[in-house]
């Protein structure tokens, strides 16, 4: 006996966007309704779109939040930066909260907050511990030499652990190659290889790039919300003045420039925010 095939409506959103012209920042895939969805349907679609990150929006009792699941081609996220701002932004789209609500996701609830097309996430509180890797390893991972590290690295969890890593200069951050040998041993706590490198371009202006392992070489990310937050992290533990608030440039070398926001206050508490642009929308059929 057959049966009907689902529609599943989807969204795709460009977070971190630069305007509204072109297409710019970090593009999410998110499926309206996953529901009667398994995981490994959910699994399945993120690969077949292929994006950095997919999302599915599932029920939730109160009406200004919604659960959310994040899924990269390969393993579920805890939590993510693009995907909770791309996710609201739907979310409100679709009447399941205005303009302030809570995502529900594996790392915790996540309020956030949006002033027109921009979304800001309050950040979970982060953790942080040393780096094992020496300057000259890490340097070497990076495609670097050791004067090109500034100040202190350290892995960092707000919600996903990742390597934090201060340069001396944007030439620095322009120059990092990962060398994929030397990259791979450096692992966050799930066992995962991915660095953050940034450079002050100014006042209160940030460049960094993003670096992860894709299978058996280093693919670049457009525009990281989960670094950001835990950049916020390590400018605490390192005793950065506060409050601040940065804007943060990153993807271009991939095509994809994107602009963060990252506000830091005098509690700890860390906000990154961005530009939420809806740029397609359709149906997928699923057996």
């Amino acid at each position: 006996m057959s049966h009907s095939p689902r529609r599943l409506r989807f969204r795709i959103v460009n977070v971190f966007a630069t305007g509204r012209a072109g297409l710019t920042g970090n593009p999410l895939c998110v499926f309206e309704d996953a529901a009667l969805l398994e995981e490994s349907s959910m699994q399945a679609l993120a690969r077949q779109f292929n994006l950095s990150e997919s999302t599915f929006i599932l029920p939730a009792a109160a009406p200004d939040a919604a659960t959310v699941r994040i899924f990269t081609p390969s393993y579920e996220m805890p939590f993510a930066g693009h995907p909770t701002l791309g996710t609201a932004h739907v979310c409100r789209a679709l009447g399941r909260g205005g303009d302030q609500l809570r995502l529900r996701m594996r790392a915790g609830s996540i309020p956030v907050r949006a002033t027109g097309d921009r979304w800001t996430l309050r950040a979970p509180r982060h953790g942080s511990r040393e780096v094992e890797a020496s300057s000259a390893e890490l340097a070497q991972a990076l495609g670097l030499d050791p004067s090109d590290l500034a100040d202190r690295p350290l892995w960092v969890k707000a919600g996903k652990e990742q390597l934090i890593v201060p340069l001396a200069s944007t030439a620095a951050v322009e120059r990092a190659a990962p060398r994929p040998e030397a990259f791979f041993r450096l692992r966050s706590e799930d066992g995962i290889s991915m660095a953050y490198v940034f450079a002050h371009a100014g006042p209160a202006r940030l460049t960094a790039r993003f670096f992860f392992r894709d299978g058996d070489g280093v693919r670049e990310d457009p525009a990281t919300g989960s670094a950001a937050a835990n950049l916020g992290g390590w400018w605490i533990e390192t005793a950065g003045p506060r409050p601040t608030a940065f804007e943060i440039s990153q993807g271009a070398r991939v095509g994809r420039p994107s602009r963060l926001h990252l506000e830091i206050d005098g509690n700890g508490e860390v906000c990154v925010g961005g530009e939420v642009v809806e740029v397609a929308r359709g149906e997928f059929e699923l057996a």
